[in-house]
């Protein structure tokens, strides 16, 4: 025998009930004795609540709410039942809601709902329903019967959420099945006392009314039906890539239940783990899945149990519970005081308050535990009072409840055999930035639990997700401001790797957001880099960097990184709020650390505080590894000397292309042309770019130099200096084109060449145009490309040089993009 249990989904609808008699019929036919038990309508209970609440509150709305609901009922009737038959079946459903419309009626004239009348009220629900698919049965041609399971379950009088009298239950249920053959159709939820007053089993009881038919009638299995594919690893609503378990232990589903996974109703475990009856989860509009087996040990075999056993994921779900408060007892007078304990949850017990987890310091000084939030102040007045002349007497701190906290808990038997899982779980959480308050683990070692912010749920529960059951799989989830060269190319870059990513390093780069000057665009399922324009043109909003900034901080997506591709002082202002608020920063724009020393130490403050990375390779040499060299040299002690380098690629065009047959401004103008320079070439010649970089490697050396320190030659004569335009700079640049041939032939003459060369000695930063012999390594340098020596303790007699193309959206969005890998690496380690 099976006992089927079929959800308010499941019958929410004429459609849907067709289903659900389809499956029972399958059953019948393979000659299988079943026992059905139903929920109410979907959504009928909640009305029901409504419903009544309005009459309480002496609200005639409540009988349009009442004919709304009568209605919804015939409706489904008139699709399910012939006409022949719809008069009998019209006539016991208005029967019911004659008894409903006069109940309520009393409701709304007392102006009061208790809990006795509540449970009352309430089923009709399942009375409905059970009724109506009953006679669709018949209608099929099943020889199906009613039961109102008033009948045969025994509760007290708890109203709302009434214990079972087992006793007297298992008899009435086994004695009422030996006398009726019939597929019987029975009422979830409801019960009655002795006196047979109305009671339910609480808000998922039809779960549990099942369980109970079960195991009184030793049942071979019983199967609840609903609208997902069984026991899910996590909250689908909550992890998209969340997925059903094909097993699950009584103990792991009771774990999982009491943390909130809302498939199994907590009490509906007990009745069939005395009698080692399996449970199903099975969905009713996926048949053909076998959903999940819940039973004692759903992995062994009576052969093969430990090895079975040892194969068992460790993790089998993550649960989680969104609102919960904390509260603490904690004083000196509580170490070597006997009684504590038993004093506070005795008291919190007479109160009726349930404890959801608890945790106690070795020290004795604090005992913390967790509540529901509805029940957080009974709960800290309950403390007060018991403990008030500790409290008086100061060895007692008066306890406060904290609230806006959550509960995530991983549960799994096979834990307790498997070394590092609160290890994984932690580092998980740390590298997300997500703060544990406290935690919880019982002796059994089957879940783990940890309290942490509301507001950190949705990152916990998918970090978490992955780190257990996706751990090959790695994620980083973008948000990309600046969609110029850098931006546009880096995006383009992302589209076409993507593919070998996910094969060759099982990566996955999702972008969630993109701004540029005008518009920005959000979506957490991730938007198509390849078309970033008609995106920001179809579903983007106007931009405002502290708006993206908040969103990006509100969707608090796990593996989260900031990438800046702008030239703007304002976004760098974001910074040290982004890194806080545990997001890496990838970025190419140098302002934020060539700014004050003082700023640039807080940003790498930041950075370490929150466990994050801070990566900008890109600040000084484009694609070419040279901040990731220096950290490489200093990591490994050694002492750097010296640091020379060609740090502008415009500058290393103009003066590698520049020879005596030519002018010095025509070079300039050519290559303005081509898109060498900025809009006004004097900002290149000015050399602040290369100081800016010069000083980002002297920090990054640990010489704390600002700005206004490093020393750069100005080339330029007065009159370039003062030109309003790009047109009169260049114009006033042809003037000054005997110097700079003047200085070509001198160096020429001497078989030498020039170059523009930051240099890094002594603690002190220069930024000139030299001279430079040919055993020089600058000396052959051709192109845009550029360079930087190293010289070192190590690397004194020959320097360490990095040479490269260092200029180009191309090489310096490769340059984000092999940061983006690096953070992935960080986070995955």
């Amino acid at each position: 025998m099976k006992v089927l249990k079929f959800g308010g989904t499941s019958v929410g609808s004429a459609k849907s009930i067709k289903i659900v008699a389809d499956i029972i019929l399958q059953y019948q036919q393979q000659q299988m004795h079943c026992a059905t038990v139903v929920s109410a309508m979907g959504g009928v209970t909640d009305r029901l609540l409504d419903i009544s609440q309005e009459a309480a509150q002496g609200n005639e709305e409540y009988k349009e709410r009442l004919s709304e609901l009568e209605k919804h009922h015939f409706t489904a009737a008139r699709e399910l039942i012939g006409v022949h038959a719809q008069s009998k079946v019209f006539a016991r459903l208005k029967t019911l809601f004659n008894e409903l419309d006069d109940l309520v009626h009393g409701v709304y004239l007392l102006r009061e709902r208790s809990p006795r009348t509540m449970d009352l009220v309430l089923s009709f629900g399942e009375r409905l329903s059970a009724y109506l698919i009953s006679q669709y049965l018949n209608e099929l041609g099943a020889r199906a019967e009613f039961l109102d399971a008033r009948e045969i379950i025994v509760t007290d009088k708890t109203f709302n959420n009434a214990k079972v009298d087992f006793t007297a239950t298992n008899q009435k249920i086994q004695d009422y099945f030996r006398d009726h053959e019939a597929l019987q159709i029975v009422t979830g939820f409801v019960a009655a006392t002795p006196e047979q007053e109305t009671t339910t089993l609480g808000r998922g009881g039809s779960d549990y009314t099942a369980s109970i038919l079960g195991a009184a009638l030793n049942a071979e299995e019983i199967e609840i039906w609903t609208d997902v594919d069984g026991v899910m690893t996590a909250d689908p609503r909550q992890v998209s890539t969340a997925f059903s378990l094909d097993a699950i232990s009584y103990i792991e589903a009771m774990e999982m239940s009491h943390f909130g996974a809302k498939v199994i109703y907590p009490p509906t475990l007990l009745p069939v783990l005395g009698a080692n009856i399996p449970l199903r989860i099975r969905n009713t509009f996926h048949r053909e899945f076998p959903g999940t087996l819940v039973s004692k040990n759903p992995y062994a075999s009576t052969v093969h149990q430990a090895l079975n056993n040892a194969k068992a994921p460790a993790v089998k779900g993550i649960s989680s519970i969104k609102e919960v408060a904390m509260l603490t007892l904690e004083g000196s007078g509580m170490v070597g005081t006997p009684g504590i304990s038993s004093r506070l949850f005795g008291a919190l017990a007479q109160r009726g308050i349930n404890i959801i987890i608890i945790t106690q310091a070795s020290s004795e000084h604090t005992i913390t535990f967790a509540v529901s939030p509805a029940d957080a102040e009974a709960a800290q007045r309950t403390m007060s009072e018991e403990f008030a002349n500790e409290i008086a007497a100061g060895k007692i701190i008066p306890p406060v409840a904290e609230r806006n906290l959550s509960i995530v808990a991983i549960v799994g038997e096979n834990m307790r055999q498997t070394p590092g899982i609160s290890g994984r779980l932690f580092i998980a959480l740390g590298r997300n930035g997500v703060n544990v308050r406290a935690i919880a683990q019982g002796s059994s070692e089957a879940n783990l639990s940890v309290v942490i912010a509301q507001r950190n749920l949705h990152k916990a529960l998918n970090t978490v997700h992955e780190a257990f059951f996706l751990s090959e799989k790695k994620t980083l989830n973008v948000f990309l401001v600046g969609i110029g060269l850098i931006g546009k190319t880096l995006l383009q870059q992302i589209a076409q790797q993507r593919e070998y990513l996910q094969k060759n390093r099982i990566l996955e780069i999702s972008v969630i957001g993109i701004a540029n000057s005008k518009r920005m665009a959000f979506s957490e399922t991730g938007l198509n880099p390849g078309e970033w324009q008609s995106t920001l043109e179809q579903v983007g909003e106007e931009a405002d960097m502290q708006a993206f900034v908040q969103r990006m901080k509100e969707m608090n997506m796990p593996n989260s990184v900031f990438v800046d591709c702008t030239a703007s002082q304002d976004v760098t202002e974001y910074y040290a709020e982004v890194l806080q608020s545990a997001i890496s920063i990838v970025t190419p724009n140098k302002l934020a650390n060539s700014g004050s020393h003082q700023a640039y130490q807080q940003l790498q403050m930041a950075a370490r505080q929150a466990g994050v990375q801070f990566l900008y390779e890109t600040n000084v040499g484009a694609s070419l590894p040279v901040i990731r060299v220096i950290q490489d040299l200093k990591d490994s002690g050694d002492k750097i000397y010296k640091i020379e380098g060609i740090l502008s690629g415009t500058l290393s065009y103009l003066f590698n292309t520049f020879t005596s047959e030519k002018r010095f401004s025509d070079i300039v103008r050519q290559a303005k042309e081509l898109g060498y320079t900025e809009p006004n070439p004097r900002e290149d010649l000015l050399g602040t770019d290369v100081a800016r970089k010069i000083l980002i490697l002297a920090r990054e050396v640990g010489i704390p130099l600002e700005l206004q320190d490093v020393e750069v030659e100005n080339m330029l004569p007065p009159a370039c200096m003062e030109a309003n335009s790009p047109e009169e700079f260049l114009k006033a640049l042809e003037a000054a084109d005997g110097d700079f041939t003047q200085r070509l032939r001198q160096a020429e003459e001497q078989s030498e060449k020039l170059r523009f060369v930051a240099t890094l000695e002594d603690e002190r930063a220069t930024v000139r145009l030299l001279s430079v012999g040919a055993d020089h390594p600058f000396y052959a340098l051709s192109g845009s490309d550029n360079i930087i020596s190293f010289t070192t303790s190590r690397y004194r007699d020959r320097p360490l040089v990095v040479k490269g193309s260092g200029a180009g959206a191309e090489v310096t969005a490769a340059g984000v993009f092999a940061d983006l890998i690096s953070v992935s690496n960080y986070l995955y380690q």
